[in-house]
This record gives structure tokens, C-alpha cells and sequence, in this order.
């Protein structure tokens, strides 16, 4: 459902983005707590606030990271220093950041504080992720692992190898969106990777999971993540009068039964008895966002999606109603999701070019989106962004998607 507008034209559930702030990916050999304060602290500076203005800390969890990592709002709260704030922490694995904002949100609207400070950092593994030591045989990502050796690039690799069957993409397809994301991450002093590829060099890396090769997978990275949010009413206050505001933050689970594999799931829900759904999971996760936000994909000046592997990312643009099930590989072809494009996607190099620091991600979509609509992105700016969205989908049934206004 749509939210109604005030007599000022800001929307009903409309908070503000006051401040975003980052540190850059990379893999520093550091604590996540580092990255997460030093982007938490860029975030108030771009707010113009301090850190004891901040009613509430909202912490996105890195729960590979030890203790710590499980309480990750009271120990970035201690980092920055005691100052009595509320604080809360949320995992969701690679929502994470997106439920935090959620959580934040809610806070905000509901009275409780006028000013919120999300933050979300990873100090991440090398190779690919790995569950965590131990029987764990409720856990479904430790059985995709126990039962089939799934590793997150097989299951990417699985995931190309359908979408080859089923709607004719080919690895040249998916080679072109490491050429377009790497072209963008070149440009942005916070990704990981700054070198633009060729659809030659991907062809050339090694293969990890046929079809895919080394540099259509995302790497695992270290970095954080920051936001400042706040009321409508304390914008005005602080002297923000046009904010880039969030409409809509989407945190939809998948619905019963679901015929499509999704990770970790390892067996699909039976459709013998009950009609799936009319959508896919990831796509649900868009269109609650959208009928939150009152917009349509059509209006989308930007978007920001999880680009995990080449082909994922060419599912998200279906996903997103960017174009009918199956054109993914068409819209890239004819340049759509380009800068120049319809609606860009990926303008800050995606996963592509920063690698996953697990609760920071969705946060880091986020930043991008408000430099785009700010019209800070420097050499990465889209003319006129006005509309973006972001978009990814975490462990056990956790999608998000946030859609932010100028």
C-alpha cells in the first residue's frame, strides 16, 4: 500500500538520511570493530552530528567475528564511548544491514529516537564462507555443506547453469556484467577492486564452479558501513530541508512451497498439494517494496543489487521488474543497466568490485544510493537520480530491499 503524503509532500514512514560514511573494502588484516567505527565516524561528520547527539546505535552483526560480533551494537556503542544510547543488534546474514535499517527505522517512527546510528563492519575469511565448526544438523547451511559440499560458488555455478537452460544466457553474457560493474568500481575510492576487465580477462580466469570463472564471483573482503537516520522533524531542525529520504524498507520471507532452490536450501517444498506462489521469493522482496514506496520499477533512477555471481545479478533486474523473466541478458546487451542506461544498476561496482563484508554490504548499498540521489557520486553519477533501490537476499529466508527518494 501506498503511503500518503503530508501537507509538506514528505510521505507518511519517510525517515531521513542524514550522514553515510564508509571505510574502504579491501582485506586490511584488522578487527571489524576499526572499520566499523572509522565509517561510523565518517557517517556523523557527513551529518554534521556527534556521536553524543545519537539516541540509538543499531549494529548489523558479524558473527563469524567471536563474541564481539554477536552484540555488535553495544560494541560499536563501547567503541565510540558509553553515552547512554539505546542500541539494539540484528544478523541476518548479507540482510543484515538492511534489517538494521529496518530496526532503526522503526525506532524512529515509533517516538522512541529522533536520531539512529546504523552500523555494520566484517573482518571476513579467506576463500569462501565456511559454517562455523560443530553438528549443527538444524542448520541448513551447515547440512548444504555436510550433505551436498555446496559451497556458496557451487551453488552459484548451479544457479548459472539454470538460467543457460532455462532462458539461454551464455558465459559471455555474464562476463559482460563483471566488464560493467568492474568500469564503475574503477571510479569508486571505496572499492576493493579499481581495474577495469575485459570480457577477454574473465574468459581467461580460472574456472571455479563451470560455467563460472574466478572474476564472475565476488571475493570476501573487510570494510564497514554507516548511516545516520533521523525524523523528518529533526532534519528540519538541524537545517536539512530537502533530505534523501527512505520510503520503503521491504523484509519479506519467502512463501510456501517454493519450487526454486535458493540457498542453503537443499530440497525444495513439495507443490503436490498447495500452488506455488505467482512470484519468486526475490521477486516478492521488490514488489513489497515498491507497493510500500508507492513507485514502480519503472521510476527507478538507480538500483544497487547483489551481485554474489555475474548470472545473479542478471536474475535481479527480473526480479526487479526491469524487464520480463528471461531478458536479463537482453537489457544488459542493449546497455539499460549502463550509466547512460535506463535504469543503471550496480553504479558503485557491486560485489564485483568490493567483495562481501557480510553486515556491511547492505548498508554500503544504501550510501550509494544516497551519494546518486545527492548527486556526490563523482565520476559514477547518474544526471537527475531522483528514485533508487536496493536489493539482496541473506541466509534462512532473509530478503531485503530499501527504496530512498530526493
Amino acid at each position: 500500500m501506498a503511503l500518503a503524503a503530508d501537507g509538506g509532500g514528505v510521505m507518511a514512514g519517510e525517515v531521513a538520511v542524514l550522514g553515510v560514511g564508509m571505510h574502504p573494502w579491501g582485506k586490511w588484516g584488522r578487527g571489524f570493530v576499526e572499520y566499523g567505527v572509522a565509517a561510523a565516524r565518517a557517517a556523523l561528520a557527513d551529518g554534521g552530528l556527534e556521536w553524543r547527539e545519537i539516541g540509538s546505535i543499531v549494529g548489523a552483526d558479524t558473527v563469524r567475528g567471536g563474541y564481539p560480533g554477536y552484540v555488535a551494537g553495544a560494541t560499536f556503542a563501547k567503541a565510540l564511548g558509553w553515552q547512554g544510547a539505546r542500541v539494539a543488534s540484528v544478523y541476518a546474514a548479507c540482510a543484515s544491514g538492511a534489517q538494521a535499517v529496518a530496526a532503526a527505522r522503526a525506532q524512529i517512527l515509533a517516538g522512541l529516537a529522533d536520531v539512529v546510528l546504523v552500523v555494520g563492519a566484517d573482518s571476513a575469511p579467506k576463500g569462501f564462507f565456511r559454517p562455523a565448526g560443530g553438528d549443527r544438523p538444524d542448520d541448513p547451511d551447515w547440512l548444504r555443506f555436510r550433505v551436498l559440499g555446496a559451497t556458496n560458488p557451487t551453488y552459484f555455478g548451479l544457479y548459472a547453469r539454470r538460467r543457460m537452460a532455462v532462458h539461454g544466457d551464455t558465459p559471455e553474457d555474464f562476463a559482460q556484467v563483471k566488464v560493467k560493474n568492474s568500469a564503475l568500481g574503477a571510479l569508486n575510492p571505496n572499492a576493493r577492486y579499481r581495474k577495469r576487465v575485459t570480457a577477454d580477462e574473465v574468459a581467461a580466469s580460472a574456472v571455479v564452479a563451470d560455467p563460472l570463472r574466478l572474476l564472475d564471483i565476488c571475493a570476501t573482503s573487510d570494510g564497514g558501513a554507516a548511516l545516520v537516520l533521523s525524523s523528518m522533524e529533526f532534519a528540519r531542525r538541524r537545517g536539512v530541508a530537502e533530505p534523501v529520504r527512505i520510503r520503503a524498507v521491504s523484509t519479506v520471507t519467502p512463501t510456501y512451497p517454493n519450487p526454486v532452490l535458493d540457498l542453503p536450501d537443499i530440497a525444495t517444498d513439495s507443490a503436490a498439494a498447495v500452488e506455488p506462489a505467482a512470484e519468486t521469493f526475490r521477486a516478492s522482496i521488490a514488489r513489497a517494496a515498491y507497493e510500500e514506496a508507492g513507485v514502480g520499477p519503472e521510476e527507478l533512477s538507480v538500483a544497487e543489487v547483489y551481485d554474489l555471481s555475474t548470472a545473479l545479478e542478471l536474475q535481479w533486474y527480473e526480479d526487479l521488474g526491469l524487464c520480463g523473466e528471461g531478458e536479463g541478458a537482453k537489457l544488459l546487451r542493449e546497455g539499460a543497466t549502463a550509466p547512460g542506461g535506463r535504469t543503471p544498476v550496480n553504479t558503485s561496482g557491486g560485489l564485483a568490485s568490493f567483495g562481501e563484508a557480510v553486515p556491511a554490504q547492505a548498508i554500503a548499498q544504501v550510501c550509494e544510493i544516497t551519494w546518486q540521489l545527492r548527486g556526490e557520486a563523482g565520476d559514477r553519477q547518474i544526471a537527475d537520480a531522483r528514485v533508487g533501490l536496493t536489493a539482496n537476499q541473506g541466509l534462512f529466508g532473509h530478503g531485503s530491499a530499501v527504496i530512498a527518494v530526493r
